[in-house]
């Protein structure tokens, strides 16, 4: 099966990795080697891009690119709290460092 056929959640092992030239060396540089660990977070409405989770990042590739990566063991993955999307910045600090909040002359 491809990377582009799991659905989100679910994850597996890297066998193989397809394509040619620069686009197959782009993708091992990303880390998408056989033997690796990989789950897809999440799939755009779209279908394209696909956000992918492994070594210990996440990893964002367009559905072409995935269709090139093949994966067995496919199935539900717990992913770690790292994968977990982060919270956004609270609105009473307005996500301004404090000596910006407090004015050019530190009034």
């Amino acid at each position: 099966m491809t990377l582009d056929k799991v659905a989100p959640g679910q994850g597996g092992v890297i066998t193989q990795v397809g394509g040619e030239g620069v686009l197959r060396r782009r993708l091992l540089d990303m880390g998408l080697t056989p033997g690796t660990r990989v789950s897809v977070r999440k799939i755009a409405p779209m279908g394209d891009p696909i956000e992918l989770f492994l070594r210990s990042y996440v990893l964002t590739i367009r559905k072409e690119e995935a269709a090139n990566i093949a994966v067995e063991g496919v199935g539900e993955t717990a992913l770690p709290r790292a994968a977990e999307r982060r919270p956004e910045p609270s609105a009473a600090g307005g996500g301004r460092p404090a000596a910006r909040r407090r004015g050019r002359w530190g009034r």
